[in-house]
């Protein structure tokens, strides 16, 4: 048995992987505090605010390695703020840890409300987050989040987005045109317009900037690819055949221009009738989950038919809703959490150099 000591304490999680970089606690400096009375035991370790959506099973990791080196010994963990920013990323110089797509491989299969909702949970969960809109021919974020306003240039040249309270940047071809006016462009035009959102708008430091895939799999992915490292992309499908024939082709596409999969959704996965309780399967249950793992990607997680969430979406109050209604937030607090623990499952396997000062 091991007689427990601070330095014991230490000794144990040193190696312990911060979910960020996959670098051990001890050498990135986050084990902050190691206090030891008689049988009860405390530690306090810095997080960043990347990994605060996972934060409580973080800690429960922790004290479980304590304990299995401290027989009996009673292990508390708390967490503490550990500020890190990001570096600068791809040639546009963004200051975003983590760029996420989330695409589907056809239209009406709920993206834009994943895409949000996601957005909003990882917010909601103590991440700093972004979200842009690059269905540039369908934009319908401000619809969802209930944003109006042109976005106007600021001293340094660059665009200001429209801000969902005072940290939520959001960026859409919605602000630039009216509700009833169509965007007819060819390719160049798009994609001109894609970096611009990308490279041009005043993100700030960000952990996440989450962009709203067009549907199908058209060449904005490769613009974006081409511009700024991404992190992975999240597929949206619904469970009947036909969507997941056009899912494939979406994993297909993000894995041809070099993008990994996070995971995959499946969404309006079993409708649950508010009269009666039951849950009827309309457009089926389980076929994403059984697609994800035929094409070895992880599986993030199901999303019901909720009218909730639709009237939400509708009204634009996606993001009261998702604030307020423990219950319609919970899937979509779930999928943030399984998209930042696969994030760092692949720090772990890759852990990241040590980032030099930025002059």
């Amino acid at each position: 048995m091991t007689v427990a000591t601070p330095k014991s304490l230490r000794r144990a999680i040193a190696d312990f992987p911060d979910p960020e970089t996959g670098r051990g606690l001890e050498a990135m400096g986050q084990i902050l505090d190691a206090v030891v009375d008689e049988h009860d035991a405390r530690v306090t370790v810095g997080l960043t605010t990347h990994s605060l959506p996972i934060a409580e099973e973080v800690l429960q990791a922790i004290v479980d390695r304590i304990a299995a080196t401290h027989p009996g010994l009673v292990v508390h963990a708390d967490v503490a703020p550990h500020p890190r920013p990001p570096a600068r990323l791809g040639q546009v110089g963004l200051r975003i840890k983590s760029v996420v797509l989330v695409g589907s491989g056809k239209g009406g299969v709920g993206k834009s409300t994943v895409a949000a909702g996601v957005a909003l949970s990882l917010r909601r969960l103590g991440a700093r987050v972004g979200l842009m809109d690059a269905d540039v021919y369908g934009p319908s974020i401000p619809q969802l989040l209930g944003l109006e306003g042109r976005p106007e240039i600021n001293a340094q040249k660059k665009i200001e987005p429209i801000r969902l309270g005072d940290d939520f940047p959001v960026m859409s071809m919605g602000f630039l045109i009216e509700k009833d006016q169509a965007v007819i462009w060819r390719g160049p035009m798009l994609h001109g317009s894609i970096t611009q959102f990308l490279g041009d708008t005043q993100w700030g430091e960000l952990d996440y900037l989450i962009i709203d895939m067009p549907p199908g799999t058209g060449d904005v992915a490769l613009t974006l690819s081409q511009a700024i490292p991404i992190a992975g992309a999240i597929v949206v499908c619904t469970p009947q055949e036909v969507a997941l024939l056009d899912a494939i082709k979406a994993v297909s596409m993000f894995r041809k221009v070099g993008i990994p999969i996070l995971g995959m959704v499946e969404n309006m996965s079993g409708f649950l009738c508010p009269d009666s309780g039951k849950t009827y399967d309309i457009f089926g249950r389980g076929g994403t989950r059984d697609k994800a793992g035929e094409l070895q990607v992880p599986f993030l997680g199901t999303l019901p038919i909720d009218i909730a969430l639709r009237v939400a979406g509708d009204e634009g109050r996606l993001a009261e809703l998702i604030e307020q209604d423990e219950r319609a937030r919970a899937p979509l607090d779930g999928i943030a959490r399984a998209l930042v623990r696969g994030l760092a499952g692949q720090a772990q396997a890759t852990p990241s150099r040590p980032q030099l000062p930025t002059l």
